[in-house]
């Protein structure tokens, strides 16, 4: 895998720094993370993680993409509905994911506020061809895969992110099975 930012970092280097800086994360928190540590960890030197990656949370932003996409790639191979709930679960339970919001939830408020980031335009696009595969095989409705693909990761995201403040009466599960009610609903054709 080549860097996310298209650095010129060997492919070898790339997977060691992003694997380390998982690793930190884990054990650390971003808000503890250097890329010292993770040059360290990754076996390279300092400079060539801060040639590539100018901070901490660039680089966690990269790392953060490869994650999420390598999670989300099951939109490529299953239909929309399924996918999105069952990205939900596993984001949910992701152990990079469970870090962040809870040692440095606010790392995710730009996100939600003020922009998208890279993880979410490979996901609105791996979203996009699942939605416009369900058209062509007449299981997803007519309408602009690009609107629609917005519509379900604005859904998902919302129970990603404020599911567990909804617990106590229901469970996760009976959220999940509601998420895809709500989704099969909206995709229907």
């Amino acid at each position: 895998m080549t860097s996310i930012r298209h650095n010129k970092v060997s492919e070898r280097h790339s997977d060691a720094v992003l694997d380390a800086a998982r690793e930190v994360v884990l054990a650390v928190g971003v808000r503890r993370t250097t890329l010292t540590d993770v040059a360290r960890r990754a076996g390279v030197s300092r400079m060539t993680v801060y040639r590539h990656w100018p901070d901490v949370r660039s680089l966690v932003a990269d790392l953060m993409t490869r994650e999420w996409v390598d999670v989300a790639g099951r939109f490529a191979t299953e239909d929309p509905v399924t996918a999105a709930a069952g990205v939900v679960r596993a984001l949910r339970g992701h152990p990079l994911w469970r870090k962040i919001v809870e040692v440095d939830p606010e790392l995710l408020l730009p996100y939600l506020l003020d922009r998208r980031g890279s993880s979410h335009d490979a996901m609105l696009a791996l979203v996009e061809l699942g939605i416009a595969r369900g058209q062509e095989r007449g299981s997803v409705r007519p309408g602009d895969p690009r609107t629609m693909a917005r519509a379900v990761l604005l859904t998902a995201q919302s129970f990603l992110i404020s599911g567990r403040t909804m617990l106590g009466p229901v469970t996760e599960e009976e959220l999940d099975a509601e998420l895809t009610v709500l989704l099969e609903r909206y995709l229907s054709p």
